[in-house]
């Protein structure tokens, strides 16, 4: 009786200590995300730091400190050439008294599109008000740049601390092991790296692309709508078809022409991307079929919540990997991941 009950008390204080990690788990997931971000921004950066290093014996702190200042001077130069813009279509938008008036004065399904971008138009900050230096930073956008500050920092570090990481995990696993180990971490590496890349390069391509062709037939807020579906490129499948729906229906709040000819534009550029862009600039880096990616996106939203589908591709990426490495038996020095802009110096197994 006693040896039972000593098994039992020990099964219930794992089981206790199981839930209780879980619960903690649970609580620092804001935490565990950020640093997972900061991880795949070192992913992206590493090759091209490498190749800094190799080539033009740049030491790798100065050539995180370059990526940085980089990033810093593109963000700047896109809002310099792009924020103007955009602050008069939004004080356009928001004002909204010809969509306004349109909205009240049309009926049936254009009623409906209408009086609704009406209505998001006008939950928008007026121009004003995003111009305006006094505005006061609220709680929010503090936490949103804290946020941003600890990833990046994450990322920086985590440029010097991978291969550390790597050797002590090697050290407590068995010696046959040690290679599989190092040699699944770098994959996944590459993996997350060329990953977002890639999603960098299709940013931009399809904002520009799609921006120049709303622009081209006069569409209204040409900017804002191409410029939204060049972020919501992020969201897979959902984003595309969400940035497709609005360009069609601003376009229909002024003739059917003007709703179609948006509607062939985004069909083009999805083709031209789908067919040829990805597969030149991001290839297969993932691994990942769509029926994965949209569920994978549709569970990370209903379990985490939408702040979290951005890392749902990254997350599937990585539980991907070690099902093939672990379950499949894959070996994953033999796994060749797109390069996108920069290749990864090849590593050794330890």
């Amino acid at each position: 009786m006693g040896l039972t009950a000593r098994r039992a008390a020990v099964a219930t204080l794992v089981g206790l200590s199981v839930i209780v990690a879980a619960l903690a788990l649970w609580k620092i997931k804001v935490v565990i995300a950020l640093l997972f971000s900061g991880f795949i921004v070192a992913a992206a950066m590493r090759p091209s730091i490498e190749w800094l290093e190799r080539r033009a014996r740049i030491p790798k702190p100065l050539g995180v400190l370059i990526h940085y200042l980089v990033v810093g001077g593109l963000i700047a130069l896109a809002l310099w050439l792009l924020v103007p813009r955009a602050i008069t279509q939004v004080q356009q938008a928001t004002s909204g008294n010809s969509l306004h008036h349109a909205a009240t004065h049309s009926s049936g399904i254009k009623h409906q599109i209408l009086t609704s971008i009406d209505k998001r138009l006008r939950r928008l900050p007026s121009g004003s008000k995003l111009i305006h230096p006094a505005v006061e930073i609220t709680k929010t956008a503090f936490e949103v740049l804290v946020g941003i500050f600890f990833v990046f920092a994450v990322g920086a570090y985590w440029i010097f601390e991978r291969d550390k990481t790597i050797s002590l995990v090697q050290s407590m696993a068995s010696r046959k092991h040690r290679r599989v180990i190092r040699d699944t971490w770098v994959l996944i590496d590459q993996k997350l790296g060329a990953f977002v890349r890639g999603e960098i390069l299709l940013i931009i391509f399809v904002a520009v692309l799609l921006s120049t062709g709303f622009y081209a037939i006069s569409l209204p807020y040409w900017l804002l709508i191409g410029s939204f579906a060049g972020l919501v490129e992020l969201v897979p499948i959902i984003g595309p078809l969400a940035a497709g729906a609005l360009a069609v229906g601003v376009g229909l709040t002024q003739s059917w022409h003007m709703g179609l000819f948006a509607g062939l534009i985004v069909l083009g550029v999805r083709q031209f991307e789908d067919n040829i862009v990805v597969p030149k600039v991001l290839g297969h880096a993932t691994g990942l079929s769509p029926l994965v990616v949209l569920s994978s996106v549709t569970a990370i939203g209903i379990l985490l919540g939408a702040a979290y589908v951005l890392l749902a591709i990254p997350i599937a990426a990585v539980l991907a990997t070690l099902v093939d490495v672990v379950v499949r038996d894959v070996d994953p020095a033999e796994q060749d991941v797109p390069a996108v802009l920069f290749a990864g110096a090849k590593e050794d197994g330890g």
